[in-house]
């Protein structure tokens, strides 16, 4: 959809989402005093560090250093993009998410260009159902479904479909215009339109919202293309969606792996014989985007190929596309089939037990990506190693920072029998002390006056209003921070912020945005109810110690080359005030 999504609204949802029952809806949260606790979904460890403040609006992790808002978290737990986490926390809440037009115009949802494509495509795919079951015609489809084993209750749980073989079966049914922009009409350069599917196999593919967004279709003859998919519209990505995702989570919300095989009717044939976990790519190379998708459901992931030179390259470039999806936790297996069989022959020729127990001794990524990378390489020979680092070297550091990549480097050193470029031993070592693994907790360094005046006002915005009453002049301060603090009162003064959240969430995409969640997460050791006074009083302190500087600096300067007028009448109200 177009436009942006208003700045107002966004800030409106941040105040309607609690983020304690967001994040307890996904990770059971356990009160302990003013906070809720649990063990961090980021990464593992024993003892909860992972924090939620009710007040603020914001959780921090003290083991991983994980923190932010209500937004953050679903971008982060979910790997959503900005616009997905916005739209599936407006979700959460039950609102629609306006857009903004160029003009600035604020306008709900365009349900032309959206929610009405979904009913049309929903149309479309009842349409087809309606010609497999009920038109003379459609029983060739019955007929190779039939051949293929595939019985009644699996075509309705997949919707299965079919299209007539006609020029323009569609439009006699749906608005023209609406099927154009739904992908299923294709117009000529005279502009005339003709149906895209024609006697063909119809799969409809649903997102994980149950919304057709799609379909595939396969020809019941030898003409090419075999299979023909819907092309991008304003509801459909093929690189973003996956055939069968939503009947398995219909199935099983939270599958222990989902097995990626390559087509549709692989994905059919499985279903036929049992196996539920199974999705398909939609006739592209399994993406980054997918992959993230699925990991969202599950924290093992089988890719399932064809044992010939296709099903080899297209295990390949999953790989490849996997590695910076493989955080600690996550696995990922490859499952080649033998010369010449699908899922489908494989399951007939032997037996479900025997398919089951390959998917079990499937190869881990890990041998899987060093025995494709080795290959015919002589790593006997000096040649051999120094190519072998060049090739996976590279790959490797796709991986994100954890105890996989350092364990993957270590095999590569091994492999090699070459000191490369990442230390391993040192690595490791920051990773223990970065989760606290095997070592005491060392208490944290004294925070100082500046961070403690910037944290205070980053976690209750609404000090923003006693800096004027306790009589401070910015421009009088001087201290490392102070342009951050400048910049977060303007946007205070331009935000008039309710919560810790939105006034993060205005920092989104900034240079101070590290710096400013690190902050809002500090534990300051403020007894509760006694943080305006620790704010003022390290106000204070501040601008003692701004003057005191300042003081310092001109006795200096008058002793070395004298002061101008104005200089000198500043020394002398310096000393007046310390007097």
């Amino acid at each position: 959809m177009s436009g942006r999504i208003p700045r107002q609204f966004i800030d409106d949802l941040l105040v309607r989402v609690d983020i304690v029952d967001l994040i307890d809806s996904r990770v059971p949260l356990k009160k302990t005093g003013s906070n809720f606790t649990a063990r961090c979904p980021f990464h593992t460890e024993k003892t909860p560090s992972f924090s939620v403040n009710r007040g603020r609006q914001i959780y921090h992790c003290f083991g991983c250093g994980a923190s932010g808002n209500a937004i953050g978290f679903l971008m982060e737990f979910s790997h959503l993009g900005f616009v997905e986490a916005v739209e599936d926390l407006a979700a959460f809440a039950g609102v629609d998410v306006p857009r903004e037009l160029i003009d600035g115009e604020s306008v709900q949802p365009d349900k032309k260009a959206v929610s009405h494509i979904y009913e049309v495509l929903a149309g479309v795919a009842g349409f087809y159902a309606e010609q497999l079951r009920g038109n003379a015609e459609g029983s060739i489809a019955v007929d190779y479904l039939k051949a293929r084993g595939v019985s009644g209750e699996v075509a309705r749980d997949f919707s299965l479909g079919y299209a007539p073989n006609k020029w323009d079966a569609l439009v006699a049914r749906f608005d023209q215009a609406d099927l154009i922009e739904a992908g299923m009409l294709v117009v000529r350069d005279d502009g005339k339109v003709y149906d895209r599917f024609r006697g063909r196999l119809m799969f409809p593919i649903r997102d994980k919202r149950k919304r057709v967004v799609g379909f595939g279709g396969r020809v019941l003859d030898d003409s090419l293309p075999k299979y023909l998919n819907s092309p991008e519209t304003v509801v459909f990505s093929k690189s973003k969606e996956l055939y069968g995702l939503c009947e398995l989570l219909e199935k099983n919300s939270k599958p222990g792996r989902i097995l990626v095989v390559e087509g549709y009717m692989d994905v059919i044939a499985l279903a036929q014989f049992g196996i539920s976990n199974a999705v398909a790519a939609l006739g592209t190379a399994t993406s980054k985007a997918q992959i993230d998708l699925l990991f969202r459901f599950t924290s093992e992931l089988v890719f399932c190929f064809d044992g010939d030179n296709a099903g080899r390259q297209a295990a390949w470039k999953a790989t490849d596309a996997a590695l910076p999806c493989l955080r600690d936790g996550r696995q990922i297996k490859i499952m080649l089939l033998p010369q010449g069989q699908d899922p489908d022959s494989l399951l007939r020729a032997e037996n479900l037990s025997a398919f089951m127990e390959r998917i079990d001794n499937a190869r881990v990524l890990s041998d899987y990506f060093f025995e494709n990378i080795v290959g015919q390489l002589e790593l006997a020979t000096v040649e051999g190693r120094s190519q072998l680092l060049a090739a996976a070297t590279p790959l490797l550091e796709k991986v994100p920072a954890g105890f996989f990549r350092e364990m993957m480097f270590a095999r590569l050193q091994e492999l090699s029998g070459s000191r490369i470029a990442v230390d391993v031993v040192e690595n490791q070592a920051r990773l223990k002390a970065k989760f606290n693994v095997g070592k005491k907790v060392i208490p944290s360094p004294r925070i100082s006056l500046a961070r403690k005046v910037l944290g205070l006002l980053l976690q209750h915005p609404h000090f923003a209003g006693l800096i004027e009453r306790e009589g401070v002049v910015l421009d009088d301060l001087s201290f490392a921070g102070v342009e951050l603090l400048r910049e977060v009162l303007q946007r205070i003064a331009l935000e008039k912020p309710e919560n810790s959240a939105i006034l993060l969430e205005s920092f989104r995409g900034t240079s101070q945005e590290k710096a400013v969640k690190a902050l809002a997460s500090l534990n300051l050791d403020v007894p509760e109810g006694g943080e305006e006074s620790e704010f003022c009083g390290a106000l204070q302190q501040l601008c003692k110690q701004a003057k005191e500087a300042m003081l310092t600096r001109l006795i200096e300067k008058e002793s070395r080359e004298g002061l101008m007028i104005e200089e000198k009448e500043v020394l002398r109200k310096l000393l007046r005030d310390k007097a």
